[in-house]
């Protein structure tokens, strides 16, 4: 069963096409940036429009329980449905960016609700102090179990930070983003947290390698596609891409370099390169639209994606 649910996540093919929106907190930024405030309705409405006209394209679509129900009714029944089972942000009053899940929630209801697999977001750096990343390896260890238990994939997002506070699109943090993110990938593959796939970062800040940067470039293109190739080299779990908010343009020629170099990642989890500009123009011209934006710009993105996924990613042998 777990096999036949992991399998519902990929497309013909055999690779993880997916739309991502599951945002909560940053949805609520994106849209207080054209009204002062976001309604809880705002949100369910628009993720509901995201994924009834994107979701026909894609192999599957993550969602979050607390606004993306009524949007996981609209998704088209060829297509997957992950199901995100952490609380958004986390308390910045405590050190650690520590994780926790949705009180109200359990794998069991995830399942229950219609999802096929569980996906977890855990900020982690890997410099921060023992005492902190032991709490998150052993949380991590029991959602695994627990997902096991339920015989439901487990999706793990891993976002690397620095725990010191340098900017995260700073050249200094450029610097050390490839340690963060293929080191902590390493960490996470080991057999005891029961991960199926990994949610990752590219290993590079695609803004800082020689022909991409607009100024300072941190990496050549011959540093960049190594580091790509470590990452391939951390783990043997299929591991898939996040956007982390780039254009649409850049996240294909992200794709493309990562291909050129040799990583075999096996395709992406991909939101607001997707759809972002679609949030503006539903709040300040409403949901018609937005519709129209979805079905024009909004489809080329996942089109254009798509085919960039044909010749880029590695599938999946289940």
């Amino acid at each position: 069963m777990h096999k036949a649910r992991l399998k519902r996540m990929l497309n013909e093919a055999g690779i993880i096409a997916a739309l991502a929106i599951d945002q909560r907190g940053a949805m609520e930024k994106m849209m207080g940036q054209f009204k002062e405030k976001a309604t809880a309705e705002d949100i369910i409405e628009f993720k509901t429009l995201v994924s009834k006209e994107l979701t026909p394209y894609t192999s599957s679509i993550l969602l979050d329980p607390e606004y993306g129900l009524p949007a996981a009714k609209q998704n088209d029944p060829a297509s997957g449905l992950l199901l995100a089972y952490e609380k958004t942000g986390y308390d910045a009053t405590v050190p650690g960016r520590l994780p926790d899940i949705l009180n109200e929630w359990s794998v069991h209801r995830l399942k229950a609700a219609g999802a096929d697999a569980c996906k977890f977001l855990l900020y982690y750096d890997i410099d921060e102090e023992e005492a902190i990343n032991e709490q998150k390896h052993a949380f991590i260890e029991r959602l695994g179990a627990e997902c096991l238990a339920e015989e439901m994939p487990f999706f793990l997002e891993l976002v690397s930070y620095d725990a010191a506070g340098l900017a995260a699109n700073s050249a200094e943090y450029a610097k050390r983003k490839p340690h963060k993110v293929n080191d902590m990938m390493r960490i996470f593959s080991d057999e005891k947290y029961h991960v199926d796939v990994l949610k990752v970062e590219v290993p590079v800040n695609m803004n800082f390698v020689a022909g991409y940067a607009q100024g300072q470039a941190v990496y050549s293109q011959e540093e960049a596609a190594q580091y790509f190739v470590e990452q391939s080299q951390a783990t043997a779990l299929p591991f898939i891409f996040l956007s982390a908010g780039v254009s649409a343009e850049l996240f294909r020629d992200t794709l493309r370099f990562a291909k050129e170099a040799g990583s075999t990642f096996n395709g992406v989890l991909c939101g607001r390169a997707t759809w972002a500009e679609g949030v503006g123009i539903y709040i300040k011209e409403g949901k018609d639209a937005a519709l129209k934006w979805l079905r024009a710009q909004g489809k080329e993105n996942v089109a254009q994606l798509n085919d960039v996924l044909a010749e880029t990613a590695t599938p999946i042998k289940l």
